[in-house]
């Protein structure tokens, strides 16, 4: 009888069971559903605690209702206003330094380093911090988005609904990232951008095993927002139901390249100037709550002095009333729209830096909605008669921001569809958004979120490569340099036999069957007490054994789920595998020359 490559005999008796549990892909599915229902109850949570946070403290009145994208009248405070984002950011900074450091800033670096570097592990009591310092952030006009919170709202949940539960390493960033995804879908009505951020931004790994999770999550989490909040996009583009006059457009499509050049400068501005806010507030010689009163102060002056220029606050709070201001084609004046942008880029950098608890995304449509409009104004001066509009331009900047800024080219063109429904300016947004990247990546090679952790020494990959090495075949990784020696033989013995030069893998026979492996260099060999030491002495037998024709991803999972760490790859064919049968070995070495030289050739 032929033996297959799953029936292989381990040739000693498996390891305990590890405390760890892994699911099947339905029930894993089943709970990123669950996991859907809560980021999207958390969301909706998230954004009446903004709307109550918002007009308690800004007009004296107690009441849920707020539509982010008109402007609100006057405070009633008068230039007293300018206190509000400072007594907010006090109560931030208490609860950030008391309760949950984590949720100090934007929340997606925090979200990548449990990812990458704490085992997928984020604390359940960031889920209730963020959401309350953020909402007082957001509520009391820092200069900061909501995705960035409810991102690590729900990926919080995701992580400790799965350390509850005991999975896997890999599954618990699985509901981690499901969790995010979900959070963002729901906030902004996005399935598709919140797959596509959790794929591009978090998962590791891209398979039917993480992503079937995503979907599940982003879906639930998009319907259940759906029926409470309603089925509106976050933007209105009243262009967006204007007949397209023709297939191509050469002038817009000139001035979207002119876009996504000026967004990728844009995004790197952005980069720097956040990371040095960041950097120049937590070295001042003051404690923080001193920062923040510096950080805030100089908020609510500019929100306040926007106030006297245009009539309202601008760039405090999230800004979407800014933004739905030029989608409709309010604000064509080129000065006014690079102070909006310029203003916004110091805002949130200002209020991130000095500790405030909010997202960089709605600031990135803010910034990319007014520059994208500049750029817009000035190619109107240049092609008068080529039909083009301020607003097309401005949601042509938002998602060349966006995919500037963040990295994430694909969940920028995705979601920017998804809040305006204007498929019309597809073709221009993904040339704009492809160049922005460009840019950016030319100028500075981290991102919004990666470059913060880099500077912490927690680095995070900027390409993804598919482990295309898993699927070769054992044969092609193995090594061949290997001697097969009796358990009887003296370790002296041994030694003299091997070659003089060149590595090579020993493994142990005993009485006709595969005993073991020795790792030269290893051995706990003491001449010196014990001269007569043979190989049954010092044998390792912690392996496993595969056949040629397994594929390495084979190998590297039963080496794994048996807390093996070595693999003697023999020919397939009937019968007990003998010493006869062995054709190579596979170690660390051939592991990891087969892991180089699929990420460098």
């Amino acid at each position: 009888m032929t033996t297959s490559p799953e029936s292989l005999p381990s040739a000693v008796a498996p390891a305990a069971e590890p405390q760890e549990r892994e699911f099947s892909l339905p029930v894993l599915t089943f709970l990123a559903f669950i996991v859907g229902c809560v980021a999207a109850l958390g969301a909706i949570i998230f954004k009446f605690l903004i709307a109550f946070i918002s007009n308690l403290t800004n007009y004296g009145i107690f009441s849920f209702e707020l539509n982010p994208n008109a402007y609100g009248p006057e405070s009633p405070w008068g230039p007293f206003v300018i206190l509000v984002p400072i007594l907010g950011g006090l109560v931030v900074v208490f609860l950030v330094r008391t309760f949950a450091p984590e949720a100090k800033g934007h929340g997606v670096p925090e979200v990548m380093y449990a990812i990458y570097h704490n085992d997928g592990n984020v604390r359940g009591i960031v889920a209730v911090v963020k959401s309350l310092a953020s909402a007082l952030s957001i509520g009391t006009g820092a200069s900061v988005g909501r995705e960035g919170p409810i991102i690590q709202i729900g990926s919080s949940f995701g992580s400790t609904f799965a350390r509850y539960l005991g999975m896997t390493r890999s599954q618990k960033i699985t509901l981690l990232a499901a969790g995010a995804g979900a959070g963002i879908a729901a906030t902004f009505n996005t399935p598709l951008g919140g797959v596509l951020f959790a794929v591009e931004v978090l998962l590791p790994e891209v398979s039917t095993r993480t992503f079937l999770p995503v979907v599940a999550a982003t879906a639930t989490s998009t319907y259940i927002s759906r029926l409470v909040l309603g089925v509106e996009s976050a933007f209105v583009v009243p262009v967006a139901a204007l007949p397209q006059i023709e297939t191509v457009n050469i002038p817009e499509l000139v001035v979207a390249a002119a876009v996504g050049a000026a967004m990728g400068v844009a995004a790197w501005a952005f980069v720097r100037v956040l990371e040095f806010c960041e950097d120049y507030f937590e070295e001042m010689p003051i404690n923080p709550y001193l920062q923040n009163v510096i950080g805030m102060g100089i908020v609510g002056l500019m929100g306040y002095g926007f106030l006297q220029w245009t009539g309202h606050y601008e760039v405090m709070s999230v800004g979407y009333a800014t933004i739905q201001s030029v989608l409709n084609g309010d604000k064509t004046v080129f000065f006014v729209l690079m102070a909006l942008f310029f203003g916004k880029l110091l805002a949130t950098s200002i209020s991130l830096g000095a500790g405030a608890s909010g997202g960089i995304f709605s600031p990135s449509l803010f910034m990319g909605a007014t520059l994208g409009g500049a750029v817009g104004v000035l190619g109107m001066m240049v092609f008068p008669n080529a039909n083009l509009d301020v607003p097309t331009f401005a949601v042509i900047g938002m998602g060349a921001m966006v995919g500037g800024a963040t990295s994430a080219a694909m969940t920028a063109i995705v979601m920017i569809f998804e809040m305006t429904r204007d498929y019309g300016i597809i073709v221009p947004l993904v040339l704009a958004v492809a160049l922005a990247v460009g840019v950016r990546r030319a100028l500075v090679s981290s991102d919004i979120y990666t470059i913060k952790l880099r500077n912490r020494g927690k680095p995070i990959p900027t390409d993804r490569s598919t482990n295309m090495f898993l699927v070769q075949p054992a044969r092609e990784a193995m090594s061949t340099a290997f001697t097969v020696f009796p358990d009887d033989m003296s370790v002296q013995e041994m030694l003299k036999s091997l070659p003089a030069e060149g590595r090579q893998h020993v493994v142990v026979s005993e009485g006709g069957r595969i005993a073991g492996f020795i790792r030269i260099g290893r051995i706990p060999y003491q001449p010196d007490r014990f001269a007569g030491q043979t190989l049954a002495d010092i044998v390792t037998r912690d392996f496993v054994l595969a056949a040629d024709s397994s594929t390495l991803n084979t190998v590297m999972t039963r080496m794994s789920k048996r807390q093996r760490t070595f693999a003697v790859i023999i020919k397939e064919g009937p019968g007990v595998p003998r010493p006869e049968d062995i054709v190579g070995v596979i170690d660390e070495p051939e592991i990891a020359g087969a892991l180089v030289r699929n990420h460098y050739g």
